[in-house]
Order: structure tokens, then sequence, then C-alpha cells
């Protein structure tokens, strides 16, 4: 399979100023404030963010900033987000988040993204009720997985969730070893950064976007909650 170019739109609580060089472009929907990007003081974009490029070191980013520093956000602000990631023609977007309550104007902001064919990675909980957008039609479910190491694929298939990745952060250039804040930072939200980092592998290399699902099951670890496969 050929390389080629792969844009993922990261809509979460901002990056660290050494993975800036990794953007293309950025934009803060914030709700009650004017400023056009602030830094990542919660931490949670960042150690995402370090997940992904383990698996795609030269993947173009482009900046959805819609958590503030205490880690809250809005439908509203996530809408905004999605909708400027279809604009700029993103190959896949991470939402590494989860609202507890089922928004009209969310429903519709992804069904938009999905009709432009753009494959959407959305954090759901292990376990307990469903929250959006992960719950939507054709947005892939991902949530963690204690069993899945890096590089780790479970097919779950479940009522929570439709994938599984490691929990476990990752820290540049320390042998993989997860840093204080990726430590934190786990669950569900760094499950989905593993599946979108080896899903957006595959897209830069080559991988057809029809295929995400079937490819994702063919190479899973362990499926359901038997263990690892031969």
């Amino acid at each position: 399979m050929k390389t080629r170019p792969m844009s993922l739109g990261l809509v979460d609580s901002g990056l660290s100023a050494g993975q800036e060089k990794h953007v293309v472009a950025g934009r803060a929907f914030l709700a009650n404030t004017t400023e056009p990007m602030m830094p990542d003081t919660f931490g949670h974009g960042t150690a995402v963010c370090n997940v992904i490029l383990h698996y795609t070191p030269k993947i173009a980013l482009y900046n959805a900033q819609v958590f503030d520093g205490r880690g809250v956000t809005t439908a509203a602000s996530v809408v905004a987000a999605i909708d400027w990631l279809v604009q700029e023609k993103v190959s896949m977007i991470n939402l590494s988040l989860g609202l507890r309550e089922n928004r009209e104007i969310l429903k519709e902001a992804c069904a938009k993204a999905v009709a432009a064919g753009i494959i959407l990675i959305a954090a759901a909980p292990a376990q307990g009720k469903a929250t959006y957008p992960s719950a939507y039609p054709e947005v892939i479910r991902a949530t963690g997985d204690a069993r899945c190491g890096v590089g780790e694929i479970s097919f779950l298939d479940s009522v929570q969730a439709d994938f599984g990745g490691c929990a476990r952060g990752i820290s540049p250039g320390l042998d993989q070893k997860p840093s204080d804040q990726a430590r934190r930072i786990g669950g569900s939200s760094i499950g989905t950064a593993h599946v979108s980092g080896q899903v957006a592998a595959y897209l830069q290399a080559g991988g057809r976007v029809s295929s995400v699902r079937e490819w994702l099951v063919s190479r899973a670890d362990y499926l359901h909650n038997e263990r690892r496969t031969e």
C-alpha cells in the first residue's frame, strides 16, 4: 500500500507547545471567552495526542479546543468544532469525550461529517449508560481495555462499545512508559486514542475508509470477553 497524506481533527482540551509543530490549523470553541486559543492546562488533549502521534508521527493535526481548564465543554462547542473540521475536510476525527445527554444538533453534526466521508471515533464508557456522540449511527465506539497493550485491539461488539484499545498513555522518548499525566488520564479517553492512532496509520498506509471496521475486526487481539486470539 502507498503512503498517503492523513489529517486528523482532535476535539479536546488543546495541545502542548511541543505538539504544535504537527498542527496545520487550530481553533478554540470555548464558551464565554473571546480568546483564540488557550494553553492545554487540563492536560487531556496532550495525553490523547501523545498516543496518536506514537502511531502516526507525521500526521497533519487540526486542533479543535473545546474543553476549558476544568475539563468542561458543551454540546454547542463540540458541534462547532465538528462543523469546522468538516469544512477543513479532515480524514478523521478523534473525540475522546462523551456527553451524557443526547442533543439533536450534535447528532446532525456527526451525520454531516459521516456523509462527508470522515471517520468519527468517539469514547464510550466500558459500563453504564451510553454517551454521545459515540451512541450515534456510524460513529465508531471505542473504550479502554485493560487486556490490550500498545498496538493491540479488542473487538468488543458490546452494548457499550465496538472496540477497545490500550487504556494507558504514552510518553514520547521514554520507552513507551506512561507519564504521571497519562496515568491520571486513562480509560476510555486513552483507549479511544489508541484505536484512532492505529486507524490513522492504516489509512496513511493506503487502507480504505470503507474497510476500517472490517480491518479492526480482522486484527483484533481479543474477542468480546474472551482471551487473546490465536
